[in-house]
């Protein structure tokens, strides 16, 4: 089972940091790849390629012209996160136990109401305004159960060293 995040409508310059933190969580979190739409951004990217090559993993992330072509092409289920959507608390198991690839979708500019329709699911992290990446981590960390916080990430050049104080990080590729 594939878990992909799909960005609505990407606007670099007022998005670009939100758009690469949604997909740093979206990586961190367990999702296996990021599609996004709107406006094409060489740099996000390069960022997201830098960033696996140095602390590992296959996360990817590519460019669609339309959002729209790839949710109707989706073979998986769509889940689509939003405030005005059903409660995680009272859909997350349904979806935890559909076999099936899921495509994520978060907003950027103002969501198009066929998203909704487009969606098998509208999830709601809560109903007040938040951020897509604060709703796509606790998405991924209900879904998951908790299971993600220790992923080990294949090919990492890097490794944090967990400690109390200070920062420890190894080199691994060194002898």
């Amino acid at each position: 089972m594939v878990i992909t995040v799909l960005r609505l409508g990407h606007r670099p310059i007022r998005d670009k940091r939100v758009t690469t933190h949604l997909f740093l969580a979206a990586r961190a979190f367990g999702a296996d790849r990021g599609i996004y739409s709107g406006v094409k951004d060489r740099k996000l990217e390069e960022t997201l390629a830098g960033v696996c090559r140095e602390w590992g993993g296959s996360f990817r992330v590519e460019y669609a012209e339309s959002w729209k072509k790839v949710v109707e092409e989706w073979s998986g289920k769509v889940i689509h996160l939003t405030m005005y959507g059903v409660p995680l608390r009272d859909t997350i198991r349904a979806i935890r136990s559909e076999p099936a690839d899921k495509i994520i979708m978060v907003g950027g500019e103002k969501v198009p109401t066929e998203a909704y329709s487009l969606a098998d699911w509208n999830v709601s992290i809560t109903s007040q305004p938040h951020s897509e990446v604060s709703a796509l981590a606790l998405f991924l960390h209900e879904y998951f159960e908790g299971q993600e916080l220790a992923r080990e990430f294949d090919g990492a050049r890097f490794r944090v060293v967990p400690q109390e104080r200070g920062k420890k990080v190894l080199d691994i590729t060194s002898p």
